[in-house]
């Protein structure tokens, strides 16, 4: 039989960042009709409870930054060929938007030497998410003309000119998964000049029931906030834009440090899960 007859297809499908309700229709019908759903971490448990075929299986592949038990990319790769080349509709769950900041282009490439058929579907990234729930539109009429979307886990990710460009930006900043490395971004941000001024938010656990905000100048994060240990995930939010917050934030704090995402469980050769779901109940 031809590859053509036997090859099943794969969604890539965006989960949106936290809150089960953020996810669109698009990713709902397909979770609905899924043989395979391969998750995320940063996946609400209730999207898995409310929205997945009850036959199909779970697989958790999920990634934690910086931590030993992170599923390697290529066996998540090599469960998207597996599943779709037995001829099933298999769904990658990813939190946030496929696209931002996630390893989606190695699993296109993946798919596409194999000849396998896949859709991508967008959904809210984490940025647009946690600044909606923290009341601070990311491009508020003059307060800021522009976002940039970055990340820094690494010291050699920007270079020491780009570092004194952010520094002198009037642009929104939004830095992923950049909570454990964040003194190193207010440190070379106040060395190259930032304008005492400007302001620092860090969203914990944004959209859902256990976000916590917290905000300073970025010259006070020292005395302030230096030394916290931020439940993962958290965004950091640099620009004017974060005055808004005391204004017109409409989500109180959890004060919790409760995690709403589970830790990465160690891998193992295989982790098949099928998993018990309650059906949807609406929330209208």
């Amino acid at each position: 039989m031809s590859l053509q007859h036997t090859t099943g297809k794969v969604i890539l499908a965006a989960a949106g960042p936290g809150d089960p309700e953020l996810i669109t229709a698009k990713a709902i019908r397909y979770l609905r009709q899924a043989d395979v759903v391969l998750t995320d971490r940063l996946v609400s448990d209730d999207i898995l409870k409310w929205y997945v075929n009850e036959a199909a299986q779970v697989i958790y592949v999920g990634k934690q930054c910086r931590k030993g038990n992170s599923t390697p990319q290529e066996s998540i790769n090599a469960l998207l060929a597996k599943y779709a080349l037995e001829g099933k509709l298999v769904v990658r769950l990813k939190g946030g938007d496929v696209s931002i900041f996630s390893n989606i282009l190695d699993e296109l490439i993946t798919l596409k030497e194999l000849g396998i058929p896949y859709e991508i579907i967008p959904g809210v990234t984490a940025a647009l998410g946690a600044a909606a729930y923290a009341g601070m539109p990311l491009t508020a009429r003059e307060y800021s003309t522009a976002v940039r979307f970055l990340t820094f886990y690494k010291n050699e990710v920007i270079a020491d000119a780009y570092w004194k460009e952010l520094a002198h930006t009037t642009d929104t900043l939004v830095f992923y998964m950049s909570a454990d490395t964040i003194e190193g971004i207010v440190t070379n941000l106040t060395r190259h000049g930032i304008d005492a001024s400007m302001q620092l938010a860090v969203i914990e656990q944004a959209t859902t029931a256990l976000q916590n905000v917290y905000t300073c100048h970025i010259h006070e994060f020292n005395t302030l906030l230096k030394g916290k240990q931020f439940v993962s995930p958290s965004l950091v939010v640099i620009g004017k834009v974060v005055d808004l917050h005391r204004q017109f934030a409409w989500l109180g704090n959890s004060n919790s440090q409760e995690e709403y995402f589970k830790a990465v469980a160690p891998m193992h050769a295989a982790i098949l899960h099928p998993q018990k779901r309650t059906a949807h109940v609406s929330r209208a």
